[in-house]
């Protein structure tokens, strides 16, 4: 427990600089490095109603808005085409990706013209479960994420979605009616809720095994220290020991029909893509609104202004406003971080990539994994993780997603004007979540659902 918790310290500390953002003031991003591997990242920033404390960017969904983004969208990927760049993955995220389904399908058409993609991953939402929906992806989805949390009704009325997208058996009704439609089926859920006992969990689990999906990915539910003390006062508080618990239940409940994909996913198939795709590729390149891009060691961070954004792409410029330059050795801790994620590091190619063997140059951070008894195999050329080392690196993720979320909040803050307004309360369509806004449960449930995605709590 005491190694969990000095972690949890140490990484909210440490997050904290390595996010700390400058003006990017160049009129492009740099071009591809030969023969080094990307992946698309296409952000979608609509929503048909707010969770109002998500950090992504999103917007309330408004046609005519939705139009236009989409054509600035596409012009932008035209541009990271003609920039030399190419890619065979490619993950859409949100927002709700499906809340436009023909802009989305017209999207991915041209992406898959453009780049040599072989494999295309969307989320969605529980509510998109149907035909109308399902449909159009078939043949140009592979991968569909669908955000569900938990199977039981009263935690989904504390998270305010039982209106919003069903019933748990609603929803366990809809995911088995469409299981055969992608090559592989996503449910995202959240663990270690303050009202959450052994026995609902292993409801879910139980639930999850037979809805039919492949793949599953269980997220801590994460909070800030703000939100944490909220939840103390409301409905519990969040119990950090029970949820490494919770983890090994997670662990033990699933071996029988899945097996470890990261420290937190999945597989019935053993592979295909995962949310973090990040642990397939350091480089990425993010496009839209709020998209994050990655590229030789610099953090990109587009414009979470819808209206700067439209601006930028008809003026020819990047839409990319921020970055940050990471100094060598939080690149090789990113490294460490990413690569235990997914279970496994290569010694050699760390050593390759920077001209240190990891020994040398994190010797600080592998005497604590040591000591903590994260490996399994710790030789010359690899590092494996225990279940013990699965969850270390549950809880060092958690902790920077919310440092990622964070950093969203702040982008969002800085928005003027009109922008605002439909994000906090007084423009068009934002009314509909006010209700939603006083209570934690619902704040701490939205930042979780931040985290699927990304090196830098995925770019979404």
């Amino acid at each position: 427990m005491l190694s969990e918790r000095l972690l949890t310290t140490v990484m909210r500390h440490g997050a904290s600089r390595y996010l700390d953002l400058a003006i990017h003031d160049e009129a492009t991003l740099p071009a591809p490095i030969p023969g080094r591997p990307y992946l698309l990242y296409v952000h979608v920033p609509f929503c048909e109603r707010l969770c109002p404390y998500c950090s992504f960017n999103r917007f309330p969904f408004n046609q005519e808005r939705a139009t236009a983004y989409f054509k600035h969208l596409r012009e932008e990927m035209r541009r990271v085409a003609d920039a030399g760049y190419d890619f065979e993955s490619m993950y859409v995220g949100g927002g709700t990706p499906t809340v436009d389904i023909d802009e989305l399908c017209e999207t991915i058409d041209l992406a898959k013209q453009l780049f040599s993609i072989r494999e295309v991953s969307s989320e969605t939402n529980p509510n998109h479960l149907y035909p109308k929906w399902v449909e159009p992806l078939r043949g140009r989805v592979d991968r569909l994420s669908v955000g569900v949390q938990s199977f039981d009704d009263g935690l989904l009325k504390q998270m305010d979605r039982y209106e919003k997208y069903g019933s748990g058996a609603q929803i366990v009704e809809r995911i088995a009616s469409i299981q055969d439609v992608f090559h592989s089926m996503n449910v995202d859920m959240i663990f270690n809720f303050p009202s959450q006992t052994a026995e609902g969990l292993t409801r879910d689990l139980e639930i999850l095994k037979a809805s039919g999906c492949n793949q599953t990915t269980f997220y801590p539910l994460m909070a800030s220290p703000a939100v944490e003390e909220s939840l103390r006062r409301t409905v519990g508080k969040v119990d950090y020991d029970r949820e490494g618990r919770f983890y090994q239940q997670i662990v033990e409940g699933l071996s029988d029909r899945f097996t470890p994909a990261s420290a937190w996913t999945f597989s019935r198939t053993g592979g295909g893509m995962i949310d973090e795709y990040i642990v397939d590729y350091e480089d990425y390149v993010g496009i839209g609104s709020g998209a994050f891009s990655f590229l030789d060691g610099t953090l990109y961070v587009n414009t979470f202004s819808l209206k700067e954004y439209g601006e930028r792409i008809t003026a020819g410029k990047t839409p990319a406003t921020q970055r940050r330059v990471f100094p060598r050795g939080d690149l090789m801790r990113y490294r460490l971080l990413m690569s235990l994620f997914g279970m496994s590091l290569d010694k050699r190619q760390f050593a390759r990539d920077f001209g240190v063997n990891i020994e040398r140059g994190l010797a600080v951070e592998l005497a604590f994994l040591r000591s903590s008894g994260a490996f399994s195999v710790d030789n010359s050329e690899e590092l494996v993780l225990t279940k013990r080392g699965r969850y270390l690196l549950v809880v060092m993720m958690r902790e920077f997603f919310i440092s990622v979320n964070n950093l969203r909040d702040q982008a969002r803050g800085a928005l003027s004007g009109a922008e605002k307004s439909l994000l906090f309360g007084d423009g068009d369509q934002a009314e509909c979540c006010r209700s939603d806004a006083e209570h934690p449960l619902v704040e701490a449930v939205a930042k979780t659902e931040d985290a699927e995605v990304t090196p830098l709590g995925h770019p979404r």
